[in-house]
């Protein structure tokens, strides 16, 4: 009697369990949707080719790899990429270390051009990072919800309160980008780094869906 009831107790516990596993499941599908679903807007609006993102990502990786060896604990550089055009910003210990990060950066395949806006400075800290985390995330947010501007169309930078816009807009979005940037409290100040298009390109990018895979700009 004993074993039957028991058989009885678990079958129900068995079948709960397989209840909640595949919720569990096709709540990772939803995601997965959803995700797949966000991710793809933000490709439909990438104005750089599949190579320019692919190559953007591997000079990333490549600069990433190399300077730490070369600059040691004295230095800390971040490298951003976007359509080839690299920026570098950080803190560095003098000219020389500098000079350095720009032309290993410069030797990388596919390099178009590097914005050294690296600073003769103490290696930043935990805390100085993490409002420049919290600076990025508001201009981003302002971008989405100004209705004047592409937010997809620029990658944001902040290293020491500054903030670097990169991306390939007209002078009009470009000028537009940094007022409301300039506008956010505690940022110290706006530089940009972008390459500029016509207005005839910015037509055919807004009329030309884009087939371009997923970017994490």
């Amino acid at each position: 009697m004993i074993k039957k009831s028991l058989s009885k107790m678990t079958r129900p516990v068995a079948a709960i369990s397989l209840c909640c596993a595949a919720a569990l499941s096709l709540q990772g599908c939803v995601e997965m949707v959803v995700g797949s679903a966000v991710i793809g807007t933000f490709a439909a609006t990438d104005r750089r080719t599949f190579g320019a993102q692919t190559d953007d990502k591997a000079i990333v990786i490549k600069g990433e790899a190399r300077l730490p060896g070369l600059l040691g604990k004295h230095g800390h550089v971040d490298v951003n990429s976007f359509n080839r055009r690299v920026l570098l910003t950080g803190e560095v210990v003098d000219d020389n270390a500098k000079a350095l990060a720009e032309r290993e950066i410069r030797a990388i395949d596919g390099v178009v051009s590097v914005a050294n806006e690296l600073i003769i400075a103490p290696v930043s800290n935990y805390t100085s990072r993490s409002n420049d985390a919290l600076i990025t995330t508001k201009v981003k947010a302002t971008f989405v919800d100004a209705k004047d501007v592409s937010a997809t169309a620029f990658k944001v930078v902040t290293e020491g309160a500054v903030v670097f816009l990169m991306g390939r807009v007209t002078q009009a979005e470009g000028n537009r980008a940094a007022d409301l940037a300039s506008s956010i409290n505690g940022v110290r100040k706006v530089v940009k780094v972008f390459e500029y298009i016509s207005e005839e390109e910015l037509k055919t990018f807004q009329s030309t869906p884009s087939k371009n895979p997923p970017s994490d700009n």
